[in-house]
């Protein structure tokens, strides 16, 4: 059976003429390079090629045809010149700007949703992220169906009538909502069932481990990052979006020390919001984490406003409140160190690293040590002797300083971390901790 990373989108062999409408208020008016870099991006990953572009600067679209009349012109000669197959913008279009450019440019227009619901649609290989997809896809095209049929006809209009068709008839429009909307409803039905389980799993997992979910770009590296602490085979590729699903496994710090060390899919610059909404069970790894690792390409000239995007969508998960750590990544591929000093002057406590190489992982390591054990104490506690388990994880994650035997229980002296001892406690062992006077 053939990988679905291996399919192609609905431009595969297509060719694609860009178009886009930049500005200060979307703030990309500024910005240096190339405004399409990541459209082009987007396209190439889709299986398009890239043929032209244009972009227009200003700040108010066309309400008709979102681009002014002579650059919609333009547009429409360079799908002509080139014999494009479709026009892929790199802003969201109503469903009316969408029918009245297609009529100007007389070939197929998408806009950024679509392409991003494409993309996703040939990367999803779960169950659970081919109903994400499909909801998210569903959410962009219900509002667009009246515009896909306005070119008929009632079903019965001039028709003879057979059985079953007779009376007043009935919109196409009208039928396809209805089903649109009977299918949104058992997705749903389906993905909350799926986030219930998630919830649950997530909750056991917390209890037995400190969890590190990592976050970040599409693209900037976070599976290899996975790959290289976990030594898992999980897919990754100089692509983007190359991972949808969330993968977790076990990540080995030394010393007795592990941590539960989730990937999750990458962000990306206006990202759909009812994609976001459908992949909510996906990101809930995310919310639920003890600290998150943001993982930025800090060799991209965009890597400001990739870290912004990234704050802003864990901002809309509700993933606020856990410690964060920026991992300065790909750092080898730097041609001086200015812009890495700039980062780390602006970042105290950014971690330069290189995923890829291995680079300045024994500092992240060790930072993610000091994390899960928060603040060290010293104190006595004294175990139950049936107490196996917690008495073997007290052996394994603290400092043993004094073990002193009754017949019903085990009195420690140790070093260890609050959250360590947190985490004892709920999981649900019984122990009780001592004073320094009553441990004499």
């Amino acid at each position: 059976m053939n990988d679905p990373r291996d399919m192609k989108a609905s431009v595969v062999r297509e060719k694609a003429v860009l178009a886009a409408l930049v500005g200060s208020r979307n703030g990309r008016g500024g910005a240096d390079g190339d405004p399409l870099d990541e459209l082009r991006a987007l396209a190439s990953t889709a299986g398009a090629i890239v043929v032209d572009a244009l972009v227009q600067h200003r700040d108010r679209p066309s309400a008709a045809t979102y681009l002014g009349k002579g650059k919609i012109q333009e547009l429409a000669a360079m799908v002509r010149q080139h014999h494009a197959d479709v026009v892929i913008f790199d802003n969201d279009l109503s469903p009316s700007q969408l029918r009245n450019i297609e009529e100007v440019v007389r070939c197929k227009v998408i806009d950024r949703s679509e392409l991003i619901l494409d993309i996703f649609a040939t990367r999803a290989r779960t169950h659970e992220a081919k109903l994400q997809v499909e909801l998210a896809q569903l959410e962009y095209t219900y509002p667009r169906l009246a515009g896909m049929w306005t070119h008929l006809e009632r079903i019965v209009g001039g028709a003879p009538a057979g059985i079953g068709t007779r009376g007043p008839g009935e919109k196409q429009i009208e039928i396809d909502r209805r089903i649109v909307q009977r299918r949104k409803a058992d997705l749903r039905r389906q993905i909350e069932r799926v986030q219930a389980r998630r919830r649950r799993e997530v909750a056991s997992r917390n209890i037995d481990f400190f969890t590190v979910g990592i976050v970040g770009y599409t693209n900037a590296g976070k599976s290899t990052l996975f790959n290289t602490l976990t030594g898992a085979q999980a897919y990754a590729d100089d692509k983007l979006f190359a991972t949808l699903d969330t993968r977790t496994r076990r990540w080995e710090l030394g010393g007795g020390d592990a941590v539960m060390l989730s990937d999750t899919v990458g962000f990306v610059r206006d990202l759909p919001h009812h994609l976001v909404a459908s992949f909510r069970a996906t990101l809930e790894e995310s919310v639920h984490s003890d600290l998150l690792l943001i993982v930025l390409d800090v060799s991209d000239p965009q890597a400001e406003e990739h870290l912004k995007t990234v704050e802003e969508v864990l901002s809309q998960i509700g993933a606020e409140k856990q410690p964060r750590l920026l991992l300065l990544n790909k750092v080898d591929r730097l041609e001086d160190n200015s812009r890495l000093l700039t980062w780390q002057k602006e970042h105290p406590t950014a971690l330069a690293i290189s995923a890829a190489r291995g680079l300045g992982l024994d500092r992240l390591v060790e930072a993610v040590r000091q994390a899960q054990r928060g603040h060290e104490r010293r104190l006595t506690l004294r175990v139950p002797i049936e107490e196996g388990k917690a008495l073997h994880t007290l052996e394994n994650r603290a400092v043993i300083h004094d073990r002193r035997y009754d017949t019903t229980h085990v009195t420690l002296e140790i070093t260890i971390g609050t959250r360590q001892l947190d985490q004892l406690r709920a999981s649900g062992a019984h122990f009780e901790v001592l004073d320094e006077a009553q441990a004499g």
